[in-house]
């Protein structure tokens, strides 16, 4: 009678795994690692870059309302846009230029200030049609109103002198008002109303 070794018994269905060997830990492991930083980069990446653009865009639209909702003059000149659809052609010698713009639903000012010379006063008040002799002694034609916005005050440094030009809608109005000086410097307030 032949002695034959043992059989080993097989595992049935129930039977559990045998436990992870050193290295098949490792790359469980290791997958998990790749999977949430893939995770992070596509969730947490674009999510990161939406609240830093929020954030910009809140801080970018309160500087808009400051600057919006100051008032007074900016001193310089305004742009060659703002001149062109205002049509306030500013003489290229005159100085102490000022300006400040309003826009709403309804009607967009430009309030300019500058001082210029008798000539180049002339030229300005020619681009209108008009001339200073025109200018009517006495007569502020800037509204209260305007110069509450501008902080301009037309009680002092008079006489003063003024004109409206005015023009058919979407054409700009404008309200110029003059004090010369004898020594031939003109100071020269222009509100130019547009209502689209």
């Amino acid at each position: 009678m032949s002695l034959s070794s043992p059989t080993e018994p097989k595992p049935g269905p129930d039977a559990a795994p045998p436990p992870p060997t050193r290295e098949q830990r490792r790359r469980t492991v290791r997958r998990r690692w790749i999977t949430a930083i893939v995770i992070v980069l596509l969730i947490g990446v674009p999510a990161g870059y939406l609240l830093v653009s929020a954030g910009q865009s809140r801080d970018s639209g309160r500087d808009k309302e400051r600057k919006w909702s100051a008032t007074g003059l900016t001193a310089g000149w305004p742009s060659q846009v703002q001149r062109r659809i205002y049509q306030v052609p500013i003489p290229p010698n005159a100085w102490h230029v000022a300006y400040y713009e309003t826009n709403n639903w309804k009607t967009s000012r430009l309030y300019v200030q500058f001082r210029t010379t008798e000539d180049q006063l002339a030229a300005f008040l020619a681009t209108y049609g008009t001339t200073p002799e025109e200018l009517k002694h006495g007569e502020v034609t800037i509204s209260a109103r305007n110069q509450a916005v501008t902080g301009w005050d037309f009680g002092v440094f008079g006489p003063w002198s003024g004109l409206t030009h005015q023009q058919d809608d979407p054409l700009p109005t404008h309200n110029v008002t003059v004090t010369r000086k004898p020594t031939g410097e003109a100071l020269v307030y222009v509100v130019a109303t547009s209502t689209p």
